[in-house]
């Protein structure tokens, strides 16, 4: 009979940042510009974000792709495996998150291990936006908790480039030439996520066992809480939002015109209801009756990991904490968004697999994760132990 480990652990972390940074400058010119103007949210949008570079999968002189989703994933596992001089076939496990999978069928997780290829895998795919990757993380966690196999890797990873550039939106421009509109321009809610979301891939060794002499990280817990079933839609894809806030998915739309003149395959963000996002994802029924269960205090937290999609955040975050009693000091905080970008659920590994290789870490520091997703109100929280 199986009997859970002792303890699991991240030993290894890897990364695909494909071609060269992007700095903010440059981006219209890499996404292409739609219409006859600069676009308009760009400035403001890039100003409240903080980000000052950024990675696409686009060759810039060409504009073509130079990375499939399933590629830049497979890229951030053998960078992982490479550091502690695994293998493929070492691992039983492999578990993907993303929310731009490059189609429909078959699932993303299978195409990472198509390019992986060497051994058999069992492969699970996790949909979402930016909680996909740590449901990953967490399946890799306990399936390797239970002793259902000894090691896996979980991975998030995103491709949103293909959906910003601008050859997607020039049937909104030449409509509203036709509508005698004087300055084209895209709706806000597609235009200022142009400026906010990049391309990227992590990846986290998860063992039943540390590797002798090397730093790894000891999974506490990872606990996840949606609260969709009272916060609407925020971020979509594949559908129209009606007024009364429902969706209208693509398989209903009535014929393929009418999919690319209402743009159902677009990313959108209903921005209005972000400020919702820190303050609801983060408050007495959610991090507080976390750490009340855990047994956590925020005194004891010595690296605080927050994802969040804009510097305009951190100061809605840190009031948050303030307001329950739970402050982290902020030369206890670590994100890197201002030089990699919001990657949507490969953030946190991007943030982990730089802290963890920075040699910053000391053994017995404990590190909290907070990775909130806007989609349909999502929040996950994570603590591990460096040891």
């Amino acid at each position: 009979m199986k009997t859970n480990a002792e303890a699991v652990y991240i030993v290894g972390m890897g990364k695909c940042l494909p071609n060269a940074p992007v700095a903010n400058d440059e981006m219209e010119s890499v996404l292409g510009q739609v219409g006859r103007h600069a676009s308009r949210a760009r400035r403001i949008t890039l100003r409240n974000s903080g980000i000052l570079s950024r990675y696409y999968a686009i060759d810039p002189g060409t504009g073509q792709p130079t990375h499939t989703n399933a590629q830049m994933t497979a890229m951030a596992v053998r960078d992982a495996l490479a550091r502690v001089n695994w293998r493929v076939g070492d691992l039983a496990l492999l578990a993907c998150g993303t929310s731009t999978p490059d189609q429909i069928m078959p699932a993303h997780a299978h195409m990472v291990h198509g390019e992986l290829g060497e051994t058999p895998l069992e492969a699970i795919s996790v949909a979402g936006v930016c909680s996909a990757g740590m449901a990953a993380l967490k399946h890799a966690y306990l399936s390797v908790r239970t002793s259902d196999c000894s090691r896996a890797v979980s991975c998030g990873s995103e491709l949103v480039s293909s959906f910003m550039a601008a050859r997607n939106f020039t049937h909104e421009v030449l409509d509203n030439v036709v509508g005698a509109a004087r300055t084209p321009a895209l709706a806000f809610e597609k235009d200022f996520l142009r400026w906010m979301l990049s391309d990227g891939a992590g990846a986290a060794l998860v063992s039943n066992e540390p590797i002798a002499g090397r730093l790894a990280l000891r999974i506490d817990w990872i606990d996840g809480m949606s609260l969709a079933h009272e916060l609407p839609v925020c971020m979509y894809s594949g559908a129209v939002k009606h007024p009364d806030g429902t969706l209208r998915g693509w398989r209903n739309a009535d014929s393929p015109e009418e999919m690319v003149r209402d743009d159902y395959l677009a990313i959108k963000q209903d921005a209005r209801l972000l400020d919702a996002l820190i303050t609801r994802l983060c408050t007495r029924d959610t991090l507080l009756a976390i750490a009340g269960r855990r047994g956590i205090a925020a005194h004891a937290i010595d690296w605080f990991l927050p994802h969040y999609s804009s510097e305009y955040f951190r100061s809605v975050l840190m009031d948050r904490l303030a307001a329950l009693d739970f402050s982290i000091p902020e030369s206890r905080w670590f994100t890197n968004l201002s030089q990699v970008g919001n990657v949507g659920s490969a953030s946190i590994y991007l943030m982990l697999e730089e802290l963890m290789n920075s040699g910053r870490l000391e053994r017995g520091q404990k590190l909290l994760c907070f990775v909130p997703e806007s989609a349909r109100f999502t929040v996950y929280y994570m603590q591990l132990t460096v040891v």
